[in-house]
């Protein structure tokens, strides 16, 4: 047998003891390593340290979760550590890799069961293997009119979604909602559900229980593995619309948001519209060498070339108006007379006259129904350097104009600095902005891979003294986030881990999520 590289601080005989255990708990065929068997991408897919560096050492596939509670148990026995993978993990934030390296990769993909659908109660429960692909083909099949009211990725994990909150797209206002009751298997085996889930009896799988809401707690962490999670269904609307809006200076992201805040509290534009930068735009259409050869950022004066030549400004929002026609095309006369104060505005509408927004034949409104596409602002980005990569950063921010366009600056600048593009987009909420920036690099040039990550590194430092707090970050980049929420000795990363040791005392569940780690590994700057 052949291991890509041992956990720290986990001996190869206890190691092998524990594989031999896995092996009897969940079948031969579901424990992988990297020998005869073989050992797939359980690693960063776009690696900017080295190409192991974060990689899982073996991997187990659990089906239920009785096989969860037995991995769980047996980990704790042996002192193994181990790294939960949902499917559709953002490569952008690297995909499936453990924080720890060397920390045994527990896939749920098998756990892909829905296991109720209430369509009075307004939910869905599922398991972490379910895909928003799998939940809309049951409620299809079920004959439901009904749709999942958080919106992601098709090929994505609902419970991930729901958890991480990763896309920044339609639904993000709703990060901090209250989980609609879960099931978690906690470090020691032991299973608790939360919520009016926790009932003696059976009950629907709402959020509202007794005593503390503890559901919150495992989003964004590491105290347990969620099994079974309620999530909120919504009717499917009568009608729904993409539009496109496009602004052709660079100034012109501070007046777009501050016209977009009241449109947006008062629910006339509904969902998260996203504001794609132009050259995020443009890397959904082609590589940077179809635009611009030479090295350093893009010139100015090829952006502008490629503005007119694509039809898209500066800054393109791209939204979707859901309901009965009456009421979008309502929605949709207010929304343009709002925006038509921003210097320069062109709209798009699908199915409508007039405009030329341009953006659908670019990755904008319009791609995969509508919705999906600005969901995911940063994909895209993967194709704008030869075997492209990136890294994302996600610093939040107040919804105003000011505030967009300083966090635009802080970006664009270091970019330039680390002689890189500026590629990102600002899902617009009605209380918060979120900034998601990608850092593209050539996974094959290692001084690249060092550039942005070093850019990263300058970018939450310099988020932090400016007072915005990135929300979720790369294995590479967890414990630098992390050190950014200094109040009172960094307070907040001490309770976690006080909590991290109480729940988990044997340090298994994924060690150093979210700059989080047990006492086990606690100051080893791993």
């Amino acid at each position: 047998m052949k291991v890509r590289r041992l956990p720290p601080g986990v001996d190869g005989r206890d190691f092998t003891r524990a594989l031999a255990a896995f092996r009897v708990a969940l079948g031969p065929r579901w424990v992988l390593t990297e020998g005869a068997v073989g050992l797939p991408g359980y690693t960063d897919p776009q690696p900017v340290l080295d190409e192991d560096h974060f990689a899982a050492s073996a991997a187990v596939l659990p089906a239920t979760v009785e096989d969860v509670r037995a991995v769980v148990r047996i980990a704790g026995a042996f002192g193994v550590p181990l790294s939960p993978v949902l499917p559709g993990r953002d490569p952008g934030f690297g995909g499936p890799a453990p924080r720890l390296p060397g920390a045994v990769a527990v896939d749920l993909a098998r756990m892909n069961r829905v296991v109720e659908v209430d369509p009075a109660g307004g939910y869905a429960v599922v398991e972490p293997g379910v895909t928003f692909h799998d939940l809309a083909g049951r409620i299809a099949g079920l004959g439901l009119d009904q749709r999942v009211e958080l919106e992601g990725p098709r090929w994505g994990s609902v419970v991930g979604e729901v958890l991480d909150r990763s896309t920044g797209g339609p639904g993000y206002e709703g990060a901090d909602a209250a989980p609609y009751g879960m099931e978690v298997v906690l470090a020691d085996g032991e299973v608790v559900r939360t919520g009016t889930a926790a009932l003696t009896g059976p009950g629907p799988w709402a959020p509202y229980g007794c005593g503390p809401a503890l559901g919150a707690m495992f989003a964004r962490s590491a105290f347990g593995i969620v099994t079974k999670l309620g999530v909120r269904l919504a009717p499917e609307p009568a009608a729904r619309r993409a539009y496109a809006v496009a602004v052709p200076a660079e100034d012109g992201l501070g007046p777009l948001v501050d016209a977009l805040r009241p449109l947006l509290r008062d629910r006339t534009v509904t969902g998260t519209p996203t504001v794609r930068s132009v050259l995020l735009d443009a890397a959904a259409a082609g590589s940077r060498d179809t635009y611009h050869r030479g090295t350093g950022p893009v010139p100015d004066r090829v952006v502008r070339t490629l503005m007119a030549d694509h039809g898209i400004g500066r800054w393109n929002l791209y939204g979707e108006l859901a309901g009965a026609p009456a009421v979008i095309d309502a929605q949709w006369s207010v929304i343009r007379d709002a925006l038509a104060a921003v210097p320069g505005a062109r709209f798009s509408r699908a199915g409508a006259d007039g405009g030329g927004a341009g953006g659908a034949g670019m990755g904008g409104a319009g791609a995969d129904g509508g919705g999906a596409a600005h969901a995911r602002p940063a994909d895209e980005a993967d194709g704008w350097l030869p075997h492209g990569g990136r890294i994302d950063l996600t610093p939040v921010s107040p919804v105003t104009g000011a505030d967009a366009l300083a966090q635009y600056a802080l970006a664009r600048d270091l970019a330039h600095a680390h002689g890189k593009d500026y590629l990102g987009a600002f899902a617009v909420g009605a209380r918060a902005l979120h900034h998601r920036v990608a850092a593209v690099f050539d996974t094959r040039d290692a001084d690249d891979r060092a550039r942005a990550l070093r850019l990263c590194e300058a970018l939450v430092r310099a988020a932090a003294e400016a007072g915005y707090g990135v929300q979720r970050a790369h294995p590479a980049l967890m414990d630098r986030v992390a050190a950014a929420y200094g109040f009172n000795d960094h307070a907040v990363r001490r309770l976690g881990e006080r909590i991290k040791d109480a729940l988990d005392t044997e340090g298994i569940l994924a060690p150093g999520k979210h700059g989080i780690w047990p006492r086990r590994y606690r100051g080893l700057g791993l």
